[in-house]
């Protein structure tokens, strides 16, 4: 159990990271022309062009993964009984929303030949946390049953 519950907390400090971190490089697109998409930046710049798409970016890409997370916490230190563990993966799979919309968007730029889209690390780090948090609530279910967590 102590790997999950480290693992857990270790997410803490890297969905900040991934936030900030760049998704990808745009050249030729309205918006994001020659600069890098962080999660932080979209939010920020859907903010003044659709502040209703701004708030459900910023609600599957920050608020739902660490809300998560912070619940996964309270489970491994005895907070929140086993009751919690279904809720905590049904809002979790909604944070896997970012990753597709990155993705079709960069599909749709490819496809249309207009500008470049290339990925960038920061996408592989919000994947990896969002999969490995899944991981863990998985992990944690089924420690659960087996009675192992305290």
């Amino acid at each position: 159990m102590a790997l999950l519950r480290t693992t857990n907390l270790l997410l803490l400090m890297l969905y900040p990271a991934a936030w900030l971190a760049p998704l990808a490089e745009a050249g030729v697109v309205s918006w994001w022309s020659g600069e890098d998409i962080t999660i932080a930046r979209g939010v920020w710049d859907l903010w003044a062009v659709d502040r209703a798409l701004s708030i459900l970016v910023a609600l599957f890409a920050v608020v739902i993964p660490y809300a998560k997370t912070l619940m996964l916490s309270a489970v491994h230190f005895g907070w929140l009984g086993a009751s919690a563990i279904p809720i905590i993966e049904r809002i979790g799979k909604l944070s896997m929303a970012d990753v597709f919309l990155v993705a079709l968007y960069i599909v749709i730029v490819k496809g249309v030949g207009f500008g470049h889209v290339e990925t960038a690390w920061g996408l592989w780090l919000f994947t990896g946390c969002v999969l490995t948090s899944i991981w863990v609530a998985w992990a944690t279910r089924g420690r659960l049953r087996a009675h192992e967590l305290p």
